[in-house]
């Protein structure tokens, strides 16, 4: 997926890319978020609406970790959503945000893991909701 450019500021940016969501199929709620630079980081749960969604009966809920880059232009702000799945070649997700969604990369949380093993201080900020 390429860039998706607004109108809006940064914080709007991050407020609508962190607040909730649905539509006929699927709910999308991000239960906690951190930022790093313009990386921000989602820990995103999903709940089918309807059987068959993601694999899900409806009401089921699924975890995953997304990555937003941010960036900036003269008229806003962008981003660029990727997924755990597509391993992201950024490591600086908060750690604990591994034990709380299902496996999607295994080569990618070794990286994440190997990252907070050489900066003990990532692993230690504090997580923005």
């Amino acid at each position: 997926m390429g860039w998706l450019f607004t109108r809006k500021t940064r914080d709007q940016l991050i407020a609508m890319l962190t607040e909730e969501s649905s539509n006929e199929l699927v709910q999308s709620k991000v239960l906690e978020h951190h930022l790093v630079g313009n990386v921000l980081w989602s820990l995103v749960c999903l709940t089918a609406l309807k059987d068959g969604c993601l694999q899900l009966k409806a009401g089921e809920s699924i975890n995953f970790i997304r990555c937003d880059l941010l960036e900036s232009s003269p008229e806003g702000w962008g981003y660029k959503c990727l997924e755990e799945s597509s391993h992201p070649y950024y490591y600086d997700c908060p750690i604990h945000f591994l034990d709380l969604a299902p496996e999607q990369s295994a080569d990618w949380r070794a990286n994440v893991r190997l990252f907070h093993a050489d900066n003990p201080q990532q692993s230690t900020s504090p997580i923005q909701s």
